[in-house]
Parts: structure tokens; sequence; C-alpha cells
């Protein structure tokens, strides 16, 4: 299957660059993927396409504040630091631009010195390695120093940094969010629970992978990157026990999906489990575990739209995309959602905006 299977066209305005005022008030587009009807309505509506039984999966991963402006001691250039990986103690592996001003030895101060890193290896494509050195706790520090890492269509500034995170995020370790989840606010997952609607919760933390374009013709030949996940006894109980029954795991995002379909067995059945998902869902693909989807709508080309395409079906999804574009509806982290098909815009890609 080729790579320009997957690409449609996308206005630029249609890229929504903050958020609505409340969390639940976006359009919903509703594709049924056996037939490929679509239906619009707004995100609160996604209650009517729950029953008692089903099982509502979430990513809990947390967004650091992780993106840093400090100078070269030397120098006093700018450079602009992105933590990725807690490796082992306080070195850090990062994304650092411009990269080609920081060598072995380099040191970066942050915060008028209330943080520097000392870099201690380079790598390729703009990624260091750094040595953090601090006083007090590095969390707050970077609550005070550090702002979120949006993706690269993003060109706004966000005044609330809370809100590029979601309500029930928990696990920090995120270096962009699981989108997808934005929408839901504590008071709709409370009328889900009132539904006798099961929630779990998974762990992905999303890296920056997610946002590199796909560079082969034939997606085959694509090298996927990797994530770390986990998944507790607890949740991994109640979607055995959903499956069991006969009912829905309805996973919400495809960093969910991709954790569920990591973990599960030739039967559907997952278990308590962590460790790294280079997993790479494209069409031809079975599911194992999730039968319904709830995401965003996503980058042409992108490794995100051809995992919903494998669910709805590549026809269906395409053509939805396009009926998204022609109604206008918001695009990306900030935009409206689609329940059993993703979607997002084209942009050239940038590490971090």
């Amino acid at each position: 299957m080729q790579l320009e299977d997957f690409d449609y066209d996308l206005p630029q305005e249609l890229i929504a660059q903050v958020p609505l005022e409340k969390r639940d008030t976006s359009r919903l587009m509703v594709l049924d993927k056996n037939t490929g009807e679509v239906e619009h309505k707004h995100f609160t509506d996604i209650l009517d396409y729950m029953e008692e039984g089903d099982t509502l999966v979430l990513n809990d991963t947390k967004v650091l504040p992780a993106r840093l402006i400090g100078v070269k001691e030397d120098t006093g250039a700018v450079i602009e630091v992105l933590l990725l990986k807690d490796i082992e103690g306080a070195t850090w592996e990062c994304l650092t631009k411009p990269a080609k001003r920081v060598h072995v030895g380099t040191v970066i101060s942050f915060g008028d010195g209330k943080l520097k890193a000392k870099c201690v290896f380079e790598g390729e494509d703009g990624i260091r390695k750094y040595d953090l050195i601090y006083d007090g706790i590095l969390l707050e520090i970077l609550d005070e120093l550090g702002t979120m890492p949006l993706p690269p269509y993003i060109h706004e500034k966000l005044e609330d940094q809370t809100r590029y995170n979601t309500v029930y995020a928990k696990n920090i370790g995120s270096s962009a969010a699981p989108t997808a989840g934005l929408h839901f606010t504590k008071e709709l997952l409370e009328k889900v629970k009132m539904k006798k609607v099961n929630i779990a919760y998974v762990t992905l933390h999303v890296g920056l992978g997610t946002f590199r374009p796909v560079k082969v013709e034939n997606i085959e030949n694509h090298n996927m990157h990797s994530e770390f996940y986990m998944l507790s006894k607890e949740s991994a109980e109640v979607i055995n026990e959903t499956k069991k029954r006969g009912n829905r795991v309805i996973s919400v995002g495809t960093t969910s999906t991709r954790t569920l379909e990591t973990i599960g067995d030739e039967n559907g059945i997952v278990k308590e489990q962590s460790g790294w998902t280079n997993i790479f869902i494209y069409p031809g693909y079975k599911f194992k575990v999730v039968d319904n989807l709830i995401t965003n709508f996503h980058l042409p080309e992108s490794t995100l739209i051809m995992l919903v395409s494998t669910l709805a079906g590549k026809e269906n999804v395409m053509n939805a995309y396009n009926i998204a574009v022609k109604e206008k509806y918001r695009f990306f982290s900030f935009r409206s959602e689609e329940r059993r098909v993703g979607k997002e815009c084209r942009s050239r890609w940038s590490p971090y905006h």
C-alpha cells in the first residue's frame, strides 16, 4: 500500500490554534465503520453511542512542561531544549535546537541558573544527553521555567497550560498529549459511569515520533518509533470481563489503541504488562481487543490515519475526512472529534513548537 493513498487536502484555516472554552462542546463526527455512514453531532452526544457493560479505555499519561529556553554559559547564545526521557538519575535525553551549537561539555543555564544542563553525549537529529544540575524538586522547577511542547502545527500561545493535558492525566512522562481525551470533562466522565459503562486506564507516554512523517512510499517499509506503556492488573481484568460478556472495548485515542493491541493475545485477552511498543497498525492488520475508537482528525499520510483506516476502512475514512473539510470541522489537538475514525492535517515537521 502506498503512502499517497492516505493523503488529503486540508486548508490551513481549519487547523484549530486554541481550545474551545468548554472541552466537551466540540463537534463530533460519527462514522459507522461497517456502512461508512456519517452523522454530525457534538461531543456530549458521545454518551448515546455507549451501552451498559461497555468499557471506555483512557490513556492517563501526563505531559511535562518540558520545553526550556536557556543560554549557553560561555557565549550567551539562546538554546531550546525539550526533555524527552529520564535515562538515569539526573541524566536526560533531550531534543536540542540549534543542536550544532551544543557539544559535549557545553553548559546551558535556565532561569538565571535555577536549572543547568551539561551536555554529556551528542546524538543525531538534534538529540543530546544532559546531566541536569539543580537544587530542590525538578517537577517544581519545570512548572516554573518550562512550557508545554505544543505540536508544530499550533502557532498560538496557550494561555492555560492545563488545557494541553486531559482532566484525568496522572502519570508524568509524555512529550505530547493524547489529544483524543482532551474533550472529556470530569462531569462527562461521571455521566459515563452513571450509564454503567466501565472506565479503564492504560498509560502510554507519547513521544515526538508521533509527529514524524512517514518517508517511504511503500508504507510496509516504515520504521515505527517506540513508546513506553503500562497496563495494570485491575484494568486488564475489567477489559477481559468486558470481552467475555460480549460487550465492547471503546478505545480513546490511537495511543490507548496501540497499547491494547500490543498486549492482547490472539483471543483478545490482555494482562498486566509494561514495556516498549513500536507496533505499526495499517490496513491488513486484524484488531484483537479494540472494537470502537474515539479519536481526532489526523495528519495526511500519518501512521495515525493509517491506524484509523484499518479499523473503519480506508475508503470510509478518507471520505469522512473530505466531508469534515467541506463541513469546516476543527482539526488537530484542539479539533473536533470523530468516533470510529480519526484525523489530522499536513504540516512540515518540526521537532516541537
